[in-house]
């Protein structure tokens, strides 16, 4: 079984959250099917597509970097960057734990989203832009490490797509069956 979960901001991708002394949202309030678990993480400050699986070969090849399965990523960044701006993404940039591999990374129209809960902060002297970035590879935080090592911090991050599954037509805390 494969499940399409559009992961609310603020989420934990886990199903417990034993560690924290203040409660904190997790997958268990959304009414998945048992023997589910998340194929790869994304943040809790992050949005979007999350897929869960109870096969594990298909857990393997979602979330192990060795396949390289794209991940396709909307992102709100601080500032404007210019088409050259990007070429270090594109060809990899320095993080601290080393270089990254290339990325897919080019400036898009606002898309049309769900409002976000909260919503992102607007600053009337500082410019946004919405970024499409693909990866594959999936470090800790890496988009939003690689976005502000190239200049341009991350405000909002939806990750929209994994290989051929998309988040497309799901609100924020609905699932489907894949």
């Amino acid at each position: 079984m494969l499940i399409l979960f559009n992961k609310p901001m603020g989420v934990l991708c886990q199903f417990t959250d034993a560690r924290s002394p203040t409660e904190r949202p997790t997958l268990s309030g959304f009414g998945l099917p048992p023997g589910v678990y998340p194929a790869g993480r994304l943040d809790r400050d992050s949005e979007g597509l999350l897929l869960l699986t109870d096969e594990g070969k298909l857990q393997a090849r979602i979330a192990d970097p060795k396949h390289r399965m794209a991940k396709t990523y909307l992102v709100q960044v601080e500032g404007d960057p210019s088409d050259e701006a990007l070429e270090p993404l594109r060809r990899g940039i320095e993080l601290k734990d080393g270089p990254t591999r290339p990325a897919e990374a080019r400036r898009i129209d606002p898309p049309d989203l769900w409002p976000r809960d909260p919503p992102v902060r607007v600053r009337k002297t500082v410019p946004d832009r919405w970024l499409e970035i693909a990866l594959r590879e999936g470090r800790n935080r890496q988009v939003r490490r690689m976005t502000a090592a190239a200049g341009f911090p991350t405000l909002r991050l939806v990750r929209w797509r994994i290989g051929r599954w998309s988040v497309q037509g799901l609100a924020p805390g609905e699932w489907r069956e894949g």
